[in-house]
Formats: structure tokens, C-alpha cells, sequence
């Protein structure tokens, strides 16, 4: 169940401004210290994921991960999405706590 909260969540974030989405826009938001919290689909390649990981990594930004792109997507209302950086701690700490949870 929540899943389901945390990808609420995401929505209200996206609808608040705080979230980027997209391979490149996210590895920016990350270089530029702004992203509290990434959210990885597990069905993205293994070099997105390597990229993404290993930049989080050296930037000290926690990940998640989330079931299937197509999930990550519909949650901001978009297409398919493998990244996703939220940029508000507020949203990123109960994201990462409902995500933990579920």
C-alpha cells in the first residue's frame, strides 16, 4: 500500500515543481547538488543505472527504486520514465521513508 502513498506523493512533488525527470535533466540536477533523492526504475539499462548510481554515489544522493518505468511515469503524469530526482528534502525524506516501508 504504500507504493501506492509514495507514488502519490511523487505526483504532488511533480505538481509542486519540485521533481525533474529524464536521464540527463536528472544527472544535471545531481551534478548541481540539487537532488534530495532519485527514484530509478529497475527495468532501466544497466549502463543508466551505472551511470545513475556511481554519480549518486559521489554526490551522496540516497536512491530508491521503483518497480517498472511505466510506474514512474504515470505517478508525474508523463511517459515512461527510468529517472526521476525529487529537489524538495521535505518530499525526498517521506518518499524515501513510504518507499522503504513498502
Amino acid at each position: 500500500m504504500n507504493g501506492k502513498q509514495a507514488m502519490s506523493l511523487l505526483g504532488l512533488a511533480f505538481k509542486a515543481g519540485k521533481i525533474v525527470s529524464g536521464e540527463e535533466p536528472v544527472l544535471k540536477e545531481i551534478r548541481a547538488g540539487q537532488a534530495k533523492l532519485v527514484l530509478l526504475s529497475k527495468d532501466a539499462s544497466s549502463n543508466t543505472s551505472k551511470k545513475m548510481l556511481d554519480k549518486c554515489r559521489f554526490y551522496h544522493v540516497p536512491v530508491r527504486w521503483i518497480e517498472t518505468r511505466e510506474m514512474l511515469g504515470k505517478a508525474i503524469g508523463k511517459e515512461a520514465r527510468v529517472a526521476v530526482a525529487v529537489s524538495d528534502r521535505g518530499f525526498a525524506e517521506k518518499l524515501a521513508e513510504l518507499l522503504d516501508e513498502s
